[in-house]
C-alpha cells in the first residue's frame, strides 16, 4: 500500500447551499434592488467616482446610503465598475436596511466550497460509525460541563486521545474550485417547527442547485500504517471505507427526515425530496452529504447514537439548555428544520431542504 492516496472529488449541489461568511449585507448600503436583480455594490469604486469639489460633498457622502448615489438607469449594467456582482432575483423585503446574509467567497467574489465544511461533515459521519465500532454508550458522567466541550471524552475515545493522535489528521480536504457569482440565488428560508409553524423570513445568498465543484482529498496512510509505530493513528480502515460509511450514515438520516416531514402539514414537497434521495442508487465511490447552514443539530453531532437513549437525551437537553421555547418532556429533538420556501401573493410553503451535496471520489 502506498504511503498516501489522492482522490479527485466532484461535488454537486442537489439543493440550494448557504455557507455564510458571518457578514450581513444591508439594503441600500451593501446592495441595491433594481429590475428584478440584486446588485452588490462596489462601495470603493462608487465613492471614488463622486465629486468632491465642495467641502460639503464629503459630509453628504458620509450620511448618504451608497445605493442612493446611483441615480442613472444606465449605471445598472453587469459590467459597471460600481457593482461587484449581480444576482438574478431579489430579497422579499425591500425595506431600507433589510438584511441579506452573505455567502462565503474568495477575494475575487467567486464562490467555492471550503474544505473545512466538507471535512466537518465527513468527521460527523466517521464519528457516528466509530461510536458503534468502539461500542460506546451514552453516559452522563462522561460529559463535560460546557455544552461546547461536552463530547470531548467521546471524541477522544473515537478519534484519538489528543490532536497529535486524532485520526482526522490523516484526512486532508482541499478547498474546491471556484464558480462565478452568477451561480448564486437569493433564497428565502425559514425555520419550520413540527406543527408546520414557520419562523420569521431569513434572506440569504445561496449557491444554486446543480452547481459542480472539484476538490481533492488526500489520505495520509503513513500516519495509520505500521511504519508510524507507537504514534500510529487508530481507525485508518474507516478512512479506506469512507464512501460506504457515508452511505450507511445517510441511509439512516434520510429515513428520519422523510418521517419528520411526512408528519408536517404542507411539507409534502420537502418530504418528496428526501424520498427521492433515499431511493437514489449511488455508485461505489459516491455518497450524499449535508453541509452548511441548512444542516441542523443531528447533522453535526453523534445524532441517532444519542437520541436512541431517551432518558439520556432528556437529561442533556435540560442540562445544556438545548431547547428553545416551550418544550414538554418526551417531545422529539430537534424540533425544527431549516427549509427554503416559495411564496406567492396568497401563501408561502416549504419548497426544499438546504445544503445537500452529491460527492463522487475517484482515486488518482
Amino acid at each position: 500500500m502506498l504511503d498516501y492516496a489522492m482522490f479527485a472529488v466532484k461535488v454537486t449541489t442537489l439543493t440550494p447551499l448557504h455557507i455564510g461568511n458571518g457578514r450581513e449585507l444591508l439594503h441600500e448600503y451593501d446592495y441595491a434592488i433594481r429590475n428584478g436583480r440584486t446588485w452588490r455594490i462596489n462601495e470603493d469604486a462608487l465613492l471614488d467616482a463622486q465629486p468632491l469639489d465642495d467641502p460639503r460633498d464629503a459630509e453628504r457622502l458620509a450620511v448618504t446610503p451608497p445605493a442612493q448615489l446611483l441615480t442613472k438607469p444606465e449605471e445598472f449594467r453587469p459590467d459597471s465598475p460600481f457593482f461587484r456582482y449581480v444576482i438574478k432575483g431579489t430579497p422579499r423585503s425591500s425595506a431600507h436596511g433589510a438584511v441579506l446574509r452573505e455567502q462565503i467567497k474568495d477575494p475575487f467574489d467567486r464562490i467555492y466550497l471550503p474544505g473545512s465544511s466538507i471535512k466537518g461533515a465527513l468527521r460527523t459521519m466517521l464519528g457516528w460509525y466509530g461510536w458503534e465500532q468502539r461500542k460506546e454508550r451514552p453516559e452522563i458522567r462522561r460529559l463535560g460541563r460546557s455544552a461546547k466541550w461536552a463530547a470531548t471524552e467521546y471524541e477522544h475515545a473515537i478519534f484519538g486521545r489528543d490532536p497529535n493522535h486524532d485520526l482526522m489528521r490523516a484526512l486532508q480536504v482541499s478547498d474546491s474550485s471556484t464558480a462565478a457569482a452568477d451561480r448564486l440565488l437569493i433564497l428565502n428560508a425559514r425555520v419550520m417547527g413540527r406543527g408546520g409553524k414557520m419562523g420569521s423570513p431569513i434572506e440569504v445568498e445561496a449557491i444554486r442547485s446543480d452547481t459542480a465543484f472539484e476538490l481533492s482529498i488526500k489520505l495520509d496512510r503513513a500516519l495509520y500504517s505500521d511504519w508510524a509505530g507507537q504514534n500510529r493513528l487508530v481507525g485508518g480502515e474507516w478512512l479506506e471505507e469512507l464512501p460506504q460509511i457515508a452511505r450507511a450514515y445517510m441511509d439512516e438520516r434520510l429515513n428520519q427526515e422523510v418521517k419528520w416531514f411526512e408528519a408536517i402539514p404542507g411539507a409534502r414537497q420537502v418530504a418528496d425530496f428526501y424520498r427521492q434521495f433515499a431511493r437514489t442508487t449511488l455508485g461505489r465511490n459516491a455518497f450524499l452529504v449535508q453541509a452548511g447552514w441548512g444542516a441542523g443539530w443531528d447533522a453535526k453531532t453523534f445524532g441517532s447514537r444519542l437520541t436512541a437513549d431517551g432518558a439520556f437525551m432528556e437529561r442533556i437537553i435540560v442540562d445544556y439548555r438545548m431547547a428553545k421555547g416551550a418544550r414538554r418532556t418526551g417531545d422529539p429533538f430537534p424540533k425544527s428544520r431549516r427549509v427554503a420556501v416559495s411564496f406567492n401573493e396568497r401563501a408561502e410553503s416549504p419548497a426544499a431542504p438546504l445544503g445537500w451535496l452529491h460527492v463522487e471520489m475517484k482515486e488518482r
